[in-house]
């Protein structure tokens, strides 16, 4: 059960006449009360062919004008209206039990609480099978106005205990972080002009399709102007910008004037401040001993950060959780990048992931964004890399934007973020089919180059030992023999077969993959792309980087002189 609370009105009378009107595409069938704050003498001009719109009007807005004439000063803003709508497939309830879940509304919002007789004056009309519409008159009986601060909370907390008592679907209770639901006026407006969207939902796109191309809030304005939106900043006396605005070409209101939306009411993870957050992080130094060996392609570095990705999601403390949802919300501007510079036949299905991902992407728990770096890094050398991927990139990039994905719902779940936890879900189902897609044609190519059957005997004894528990599940996958192929192409360039399953395995567990040959085929062809480790240089590198930081070796000391192996002996097949 859905209640929305509109914004506040000023006419009484005419909220009525479309109530008991016919809609505006003839929907509205039988309108009449189903309750009221006293329905002994109400009018209801559904029932009662005497009873007329305006004597309904006057009847409520009494209060209203007796504290405007006591007062001197006019109420403006008192007209409460609460559209509240069973969800889809919920059985019709009948008038008695829509007017019972209508009176626990208003208690729960704060219009007439139970038990005070000087509560507002308000009525349910029921004019559709699944819907009632609760309007109310926000000035006491008293002349007092009511406290409904955070009255849309309360409400959307008796809502889930109604679905409760009576038996209909529960929907999931909301945090603040969705999205505004498009209007029926902004809906019908769309419809009018032949717009497949409405303004709001059109911006929000253009402005998430921008983010992966700019480093500052200036860069993407100039990105949105050259993409023809409209940007009006709004500064502060100093010239400081205070936040922003954007419109669509051709919104304009009824005197002809352009439409602006406020980026925080677009969505709430776009306000000024959130964005600032997001593109003003500065690149942290990079660590001197971390590895210097990296991916050639930018394809291939999304890859890599990814990587990495699971062991920021494992951490309980309150940090981890900020550097979590930062890598979150990073990750959604990865999925993003990916979708603009991927092969134009994979585009839809990256494109639907993004859009559903945007909800995962904001949570209540405060991003640390500055631990994303790696993450937007990423996403910006996709969009402004010159050179589409090859099939190989593409596809271990497809496979590990659909594990982050899944690991994300997983955390969101974890913490009890209901509606995150569900937009990731439904992210990572389109993943899963950019990521088949991506693997189809190279895995028919790497089935006929299928090698001997000594040789696969050999690579199963392989899968054994390194993933005893997913073994039999990897080598009755159809992909097998394209696993098969991989493995053998990456021990002919010196790289052990039996090493490169148990990294695969470490950074993407087996137990839920559909398909876990497939998912190591990708993991394996990305990860066999650099020289195998030479484990003596390394240590090399590192003796090196000490000594540096901490000082030049003494005279006396004397480098290690044993002598490795030039080469590494192939195994023999049979």
């Amino acid at each position: 059960m859905i209640a929305a609370i509109k914004p506040a009105g000023s006419n009484t009378r005419g909220l009525l006449a479309y109530l008991y009107g016919p809609g505006r595409h003839d929907e509205h069938l039988d309108p009449h009360l189903v309750a009221a704050f006293a329905m002994l003498g109400m009018p209801d001009p559904g029932r009662d062919e005497h009873a007329t719109l305006t004597e309904l009007g006057h009847h409520l807005d009494e209060p209203v004008r007796l504290r405007n004439s006591e007062f001197g000063k006019e109420v403006t803003d008192h007209v409460w209206h609460c559209p509240v709508r069973a969800a889809p497939g919920d059985r019709y309830l009948s008038d008695a039990e829509w007017g019972e879940n209508a009176q626990r509304i208003v208690q729960a919002a704060g219009i007439a609480p139970a038990g005070d007789d000087l509560a507002c004056r308000w009525i349910a009309v029921r004019h559709a099978d699944d819907h009632i519409h609760i309007l109310a008159t926000t000035v006491r009986e008293d002349g007092r106005r009511p406290k409904l601060h955070d009255s849309g909370i309360r409400v959307g907390d008796e809502c889930r205990e109604i679905e409760k008592d009576y038996g209909l679907r529960r929907l999931k209770k909301g945090d603040r972080t969705g999205a505004r639901r498009p209007t029926q006026a902004e809906m019908h407006k769309a419809e009018r002009l032949g717009w497949e969207q409405t303004s709001r939902e059109w911006l929000q796109d253009r402005i998430r399709f921008a983010i992966p191309h700019a480093t500052s809030t200036g860069e993407l304005f100039a990105y949105l102007e050259a993409d023809d939106i409209l940007v009006k900043p709004r500064r502060g006396p100093s010239g400081d910008l205070l936040g922003y605005a954007v419109g669509r070409p051709g919104d304009l209101n009824k005197d002809g004037v352009q439409i602006y939306h406020p980026g925080g009411k677009i969505a709430p993870d776009l306000s000024l401040p959130k964005l600032n957050a997001r593109l003003e992080t500065s690149a942290p130094e990079e660590h001197p001993t971390a590895r210097r060996d990296r991916p050639a392609t930018a394809w291939d570095q999304a890859t890599e950060a990814l990587d990495t990705l699971h062991t920021e999601i494992t951490g309980t403390s309150a940090d981890q959780d900020a550097r979590t949802q930062a890598n979150i919300s990073a990750l959604g501007e990865l999925i993003e990048a990916t979708a603009q510079a991927a092969p134009a036949d994979h585009r839809a299905q990256l494109r639907a992931a993004s859009a559903a991902f945007a909800h995962a992407q904001r949570s209540q728990i405060r991003a640390e964004d500055r631990a994303a770096h790696a993450l937007r890094t990423a996403a910006r050398d996709i969009v402004h890399t010159a050179t589409g991927p090859d099939g190989s990139a593409f596809a271990a990039l497809t496979a590990a934007l659909l594990w982050a994905a899944i690991l994300a719902a997983r955390w969101h779940e974890a913490k009890g973020h209901a509606h995150q936890a569900d937009a990731a879900r439904q992210a990572a189902q389109r993943l899963q089919s950019a990521a088949d897609a991506a693997l189809a044609p190279m895995l028919t190519a790497l089935e006929a180059r299928r090698p001997g059957e000594g040789t696969c005997r050999t690579l199963a004894n392989d899968v054994r030992a390194a993933v005893p528990e997913h073994a039999e599940r990897i080598l009755a996958d159809p992909g097998w023999p394209g696993l098969a192929t991989v493995l053998a192409d990456a021990e002919a360039s010196g790289h052990k077969p039996h090493q490169l399953l148990k990294e695969a395995a470490a950074r993407r567990e087996l137990s839920t993959a559909r398909q876990p040959a497939r998912v190591l085929i990708s993991r394996i062809q990305h990860t066999s792309r650099n020289p195998p480790p030479n484990r003596r240089a390394e240590a090399a590198r590192l003796r090196s980087v000490s000594a540096s930081a901490f000082g030049a070796p003494s005279p006396n000391d004397q480098p290690r002189t044993t002598a490795a192996p030039t080469s590494q002996p192939s195994r023999h097949r049979r």
